[in-house]
């Protein structure tokens, strides 16, 4: 069985279509339990691989604080139509929630996205492009990586690709596509503004600017293997350097009229110092990324509400995603789910008492640990508009491809879907799923709610 590609990537009717197969004693070639997508895939990676994509930094303090931080808070149903949780949306005759979201200025038929990934072709050898393909037939929103080991224009190839396969009946369905920024120094604003060109002719609608990975974390599982993917000669990691005129201009003149191609090594050292420069960017720089950037400007790596509330009353950003980067970067930080609370009211409280005509609304999205549909249920009841999902969409392409990909997507909508159906819960929206749908766990045992 595949993921079949039709127009409504409906995950019922996957789950459906499974029984219906079972019943000529046909399996499914992925599991759909969320937890051994991990140790599937490890299984079938070299140990670099592995390192990368599973790995941490220091101990993995962070990462294990961002999966326990859910078992902290659990969903409270609420039965018999009872309370606002329980109301359906007037003229919706489907019994399900309704899982669309609106977030940045758009209509999304999901809270989930594709998170900034790069070197994927460590992963899968079509890397990027199975993933781009699958996010666009499951219409979720695929993020790219600057650190993509395929180049911009390959990838918005490959995302319409998998538009135009599920459209039905002259439906002309558009890949939603965004593009993350590491960004270059400002000495370096000429290749910073190439990037951005470059991204925004191929359709990507909403820039991503990670905000913690100025330089790499102090990640053991990649030093024990010796392995840096930046800084090899195969490309992987680089591709949107290489094929970058900005860079390649620069690159030329630094060395003496010789190309890129030239000396693959050198150049592939030379960009990962430019988009790993060192030092952090201030809120005042983000003014020139708003020069160059007509579309939703999103800072990503947020994790206090000080620094929340000067984002959102910079009048300069459209949202913010609440992470850690999985606890990849930096360790004995905060768990993710846990600084989100405090986030999302620093953000409504600016927004709530700017009275300007050309105030921006700023939209919280949440990333770091979700690995199943409860996950993004109850970052949504905390105040997250969308959740970014990354390792499992990596452990998919690792054990099928494009498919595989496909396979955790309509995977984890399934999952969310009937969490809420189950749980009396008619929508994502926040006058339906909110800090009333869930419990404190510890409460619970001290008597203290309900």
């Amino acid at each position: 069985m595949d993921t079949v590609k039709h127009a409504d990537p409906d995950p019922i009717a996957y789950e459906a279509e499974v029984y219906r197969r079972g019943l000529r004693y046909r399996r499914p070639p992925f599991t759909f339990k969320p937890l051994e997508w991990e140790a599937l895939a490890s299984a079938r990676m070299s140990a670099e691989t592995r390192g990368y994509v599973l790995g941490s930094a220091g101990t993995g303090e962070t990462a294990a604080k961002n999966r326990a931080a859910f078992a902290r808070w659990s969903v409270m149903p609420r039965r018999l139509g009872l309370g606002k949780a329980g109301e359906k949306e007037k003229g919706k005759d489907d019994p399900f929630p309704n899982l669309d979201v609106e977030v940045l200025g758009r209509t999304l038929q999901g809270p989930i996205a594709c998170a900034p990934v790069g070197v994927q072709k460590i992963a899968n050898p079509e890397g990027e492009a199975a993933t781009a393909r699958a996010a666009a037939r499951e219409r979720v929103p695929f993020i790219l990586s600057t650190a993509s080991s395929t180049s911009i224009e390959d990838v918005a190839r490959a995302s319409d690709e998998g538009a135009a396969a599920v459209g039905d009946d002259g439906e002309e369905v558009k890949a939603e596509r965004w593009f993350q920024l590491y960004w270059p120094a400002r000495e370096h604003d000429d290749i910073t503004a190439s990037l951005l060109d470059r991204a925004r002719r191929a359709g990507f609608g909403v820039l991503v600017v990670t905000l913690d990975t100025y330089i790499l974390g102090w990640r053991p599982s990649d030093m024990d293997n010796g392995y840096n993917p930046f800084l090899r000669s195969d490309q992987v990691g680089v591709a949107i350097g290489l094929t970058d005129p900005a860079f390649r201009a620069r690159f030329r003149a630094r060395h003496e009229g010789r190309d890129v191609d030239d000396d693959v090594g050198a150049a592939a050292a030379e960009w990962t110092r430019t988009i790993f420069p060192g030092t952090t960017h201030t809120l005042a720089d983000v003014a020139f990324l708003r020069e160059h950037w007509d579309g939703p400007i999103v800072l990503k790596g947020i994790q206090s509400a000080a620094d929340a509330r000067a984002t959102a009353a910079s009048g300069l950003v459209d949202g913010i995603v609440v992470s850690n980067h999985g606890g990849r970067q930096a360790d004995g930080g905060a768990a993710s789910l846990a600084a989100l609370p405090g986030i999302v009211r620093a953000v409504r409280e600016v927004c709530d008492s700017n009275s300007s005509e050309s105030k921006r609304n700023v939209d919280v999205l949440f990333d770091s640990g979700i690995r199943c549909g409860s996950d993004v249920a109850k970052a949504l009841a905390l105040g997250a508009k969308m959740c970014l999902v990354g390792r499992p969409f990596v452990y998919g392409l690792v054990l099928g491809g494009e498919d595989g990909v496909a396979h955790v997507l309509r995977s984890l909508r399934g999952d969310l879907e009937l969490t809420l159906h189950l749980s009396g819960i008619a929508s994502v929206g926040p006058e339906c799923l909110n800090r009333d749908s869930l419990v404190l766990e510890d409460e619970l045992f001290r008597g203290e709610s309900v």
